[in-house]
């Protein structure tokens, strides 16, 4: 038995069209983001790592939706989506493997109910979303899209109660840190698409104008822009690694690994500098190795 069929058996997914819905999640996630599987696979806990996969492939399913096509085409595919998402956990049943699986793992972590209702109720958000005017916007965004996604992972990973909310805050301090840091390294990206994350004041305050970013066009403005927001990045970051005293024991090594990735991520990402206009930087894959290898 592979470490993938003892993970789905510890996990309570036993009958084999459930197993196929959970691998056909395993393979998507390999897929579209082999460093964070690697890190799963890695550093969680058998008991864990089906419905977290399961999860981030929720998260990767609707951020293609969400993202891709002209808004009326994206709007449509939410809607559609979401209706169906709503109508599988209230039957528990779906004719969709990815629904099947959230359905699962709902059923084996209740709290997931309500962190699912909070995510379909705001994502609305992404679809809104063509740039922020201003940094109070930008945390909006935040509030309003990133972390009811993020949260979709984080409370498997979090204790069972957060009565005091402490977890939630430092889950919204990490992915402040990791949105930002995500803006600002696929800022080529988000230009083609119309929808850069970087605010209009704070290419007022360096005098970048979207003129400059279109042409790519280096400067010392621009190189003083990314390294202010890839400093609020990485400091938010290293604020988050509190996370780890807030999550049980099994969870510490994932949420390390993550958050230390994404540091490695911010650091390539400063080096690049201007050439982040060209391309994203991506963490050295060594460093990244000896993050997933220590324990």
């Amino acid at each position: 038995m592979s470490n993938w069929s003892r993970s789905l058996t510890a996990a309570g997914v036993t009958t084999p069209g459930a197993r196929r819905d959970y691998d056909a999640q395993r393979r998507l996630v390999a897929r579209f983001r082999p460093t964070s599987y690697l890190a799963l696979r890695l550093l969680l806990p058998p008991r864990l790592l089906p419905h977290v996969v399961a999860m981030t492939a929720v998260m990767h399913h609707g951020d293609n939706l969400l993202d891709t096509g002209p808004r009326p085409r994206r709007e449509a595919a939410w809607a559609d989506w979401e209706h169906r998402v709503r109508d599988g956990l209230a039957t528990g049943s779906s004719d969709d493997p990815l629904i099947r699986a959230l359905v699962h793992t709902v059923a084996a972590h209740p709290r997931l109910g309500r962190r699912t209702e909070e995510y379909l109720a705001t994502a609305a958000a992404e679809l809104e979303f063509t740039g922020f005017a201003t940094e109070d916007e930008y945390q909006s965004y935040v509030d309003g899209y990133s972390l009811p996604a993020f949260m979709l992972v984080a409370e498997l990973l979090g204790p069972d109660g957060d009565d005091d909310g402490r977890y939630r805050a430092a889950c919204r301090t990490f992915i402040d840190g990791s949105q930002r840091l995500d803006f600002v390294n696929d800022i080529a990206e988000d230009l083609r698409e119309g929808r850069p994350g970087i605010p209009v004041s704070a290419l007022e305050k360096f005098s970048v104008t979207a003129a400059d970013l279109a042409a790519a066009r280096p400067s010392a403005g621009l190189r003083a822009l990314l390294d202010e927001h890839l400093g609020l990045a990485r400091a938010a970051l290293v604020e988050s690694r509190g996370l780890t005293g807030l999550v049980p024991a099994d969870s510490r090594r994932l949420v390390r690994a993550l958050i230390d990735i994404e540091l490695l991520t911010a650091d390539a990402a400063r080096e690049r500098g201007t050439g982040l206009l060209r391309a994203a930087a991506g963490p050295p894959k060594a460093r990244a190795a000896v993050v997933l290898l220590r324990r």
